[in-house]
């Protein structure tokens, strides 16, 4: 018989010699080396999707800013067209008229759209729920 061979049916013995107490002991340190195992990979698993959203939020950034001096200056080209055909007080003005008319109207849909969000996600329930579920209720 080879080593590996008896050392199987040596440790298969002591199994079955072992009491109930050893038995659940064995259990419970396995279960939860298991759990420290699974917090360990999501903790992995959340650096890693951490980094991806930086990146992606430096680049939202980016456009955000990209846009930004994009109104600028055609703001500014509209603010010099309308200058040729009136007072440049006055196309300053209309020009100034149109970007809080945009504004009001983006803050509105923005107060609409806040009232339908909720403050906590649904899985914040499924989480407290698991204790329970371990418990067996």
């Amino acid at each position: 018989m080879s080593d590996s061979a008896r050392q199987g049916s040596s440790h298969t013995a002591e199994r079955s010699e072992a009491s109930i107490g050893e038995l659940l002991g064995e259990v419970s340190r396995d279960f939860s080396m298991l759990l420290r195992q699974e917090a360990e990979l999501a903790k992995a698993e959340f650096r890693e999707e951490a980094r991806s959203a930086g990146t992606v939020a430096a680049m939202f950034g980016g456009a955000a800013l990209a846009g930004l001096l994009a109104v600028l200056f055609l703001s500014c080209a509209l603010w010099w067209g309308l200058s040729n055909v009136m007072d440049q007080g006055w196309a300053a003005l209309i020009v100034a008229v149109i970007w809080a008319l945009i504004g009001s109207v983006l803050l509105s849909r923005a107060r609409n759209r806040m009232k339908t969000i909720r403050p906590l996600p649904r899985t914040t329930q499924t989480a407290r729920e698991i204790p329970d579920a371990v418990r067996g209720r």
